[in-house]
């Protein structure tokens, strides 16, 4: 009967996120306070998954006191990441930077906060520009790991002198790289975007840069999960209209031709890029949902059924002659546990394939824009 309710209020829209505050939450990039205090608590107690995500996370190089940043002023990465001038560094870095804030907050030893502002002023005090090929999806990569890590550090730790200088870095060499989305790009570049420009917005306290990305995020949602309901194609992303002929939407889905419900763009392209771009799709709708904006009840049908494809066949369903030729390249990876979070525990909704995907993935490590999922949103308020 409750998860009727649940449907019926999803339906009517009648079940929405918190009210829209007119100024932001804090902490509420990706993960809230409630979210790091449930951690914490379960940490402490030994229960798991979370102790076991957290000793996963102890365990880590990234959670390192001696841990040196590598800074620079420019950082160019080509396809591929090749040329690698500082791309590794600095993803590397701002992952160490979020690994070391949740450190803090969960020991509360203050040499953790301390390491994760060594490593923001290092790269604030340096970093100028983003060029080549994958400018965009680096900053991307790095911003969003690094918002999450200034947001924690600014609002539960707070002795950071240069933290207005790490602002300004973020407004001026991160937010204008990405802001404007990724255009005719594979859809992981945009959606990755968003997921640093709308945690930089929360950071800045912008409003006009989160709706922004909200705008953005909504307009490539549609363009990048099939729904039976779009019509006989898919919809062209907002920021790559062109595609709007069967041949060219066909070519830019990687030669699918048949679409069902949850197919990505990428999808025929592998499952690792299409993990990615999923899970931004959740970074983006967690973090709005910390701020009053329900884009999980928007896009609802499209990530369940994103995440319940790609799962299925993660699990070892056969692929059928009509998807992808035949033969997908999986990979899917670490990428569901926050929108399984959100739409199995917090609305109750029945997702057993998607959830015991999850479970075979815990605990969830870090990698270029994610990190430590398990711990964070395993089940959390």
């Amino acid at each position: 009967m409750f998860r009727l309710l649940l449907v019926v209020l999803l339906a009517t829209g009648l079940l929405v996120a918190p009210a829209r505050a007119a100024v932001f939450t804090h902490p509420g990039v990706l993960v809230s306070k409630a979210q790091l205090d449930a951690a914490r608590a379960r940490v402490n107690a030994g229960q798991q998954p979370w102790k076991g995500a957290y000793d996963s996370m102890r365990a880590n190089a990234l959670a390192s006191l001696t841990r040196a940043p590598k800074p620079r002023a420019v950082v160019e990465c080509g396809p591929s990441s090749n040329p690698n001038l500082g791309c590794s560094d600095e993803r590397n870095d701002a992952l160490a930077a979020y690994t070391q804030a949740l450190l803090w907050y969960i020991t509360r030893d203050a040499r953790h906060a301390q390491k994760a502002i060594e490593v923001m002023d290092a790269w604030s005090a340096v970093i100028k520009d983003h060029t080549n090929h994958n400018a965009r999806l680096q900053t991307g990569w790095a911003g969003a790991s690094f918002a999450r890590s200034a947001e924690i550090i600014k609002h539960t730790y707070g002795n950071w002198p240069n933290s207005a200088r790490f602002a300004s870095v973020l407004r001026t060499v991160y937010l204008p790289e990405i802001s404007n989305g990724g255009g005719c790009t594979n859809g992981n570049w945009e959606l990755i975007m968003m997921d640093a420009a709308i945690g930089i917005a929360v950071f800045l306290d912008d409003r006009p840069a989160f709706d922004k990305a909200v705008s953005i995020w909504r307009g490539r949602v549609p363009g990048y999960v099939y729904l039976t309901s779009d019509g006989s194609r898919p919809k062209a992303p907002s920021t790559c209209p062109s595609k709007d002929t069967q041949a060219e939407i066909v070519d830019y889905w990687h030669d699918q031709s048949t679409f069902v419900d949850g197919l990505a763009q990428e999808t025929c392209r592998d499952f690792g890029h299409t993990g990615w771009g999923v899970q931004a799709m959740a970074h983006v709708a967690e973090t709005a949902w910390h701020q009053g904006v329900n884009l999980y009840g928007e896009a609802q049908q499209r990530l369940t059924q994103a995440a319940y494809f790609h799962s299925r066949y993660q699990l070892g369903a056969s692929v059928p002659s009509w998807l992808c030729g035949g033969s997908v390249n999986l990979g899917f990876g670490p990428t569901t546990e926050v929108l399984v979070n959100h739409y199995r525990n917090r609305l109750g909704l029945v997702m057993d394939t998607s959830q015991r995907y999850t479970e075979s993935m815990r605990p969830a490590g870090a990698s270029y824009f994610y990190g430590w999922e398990t711990l964070t949103h395993a089940g959390s308020p």
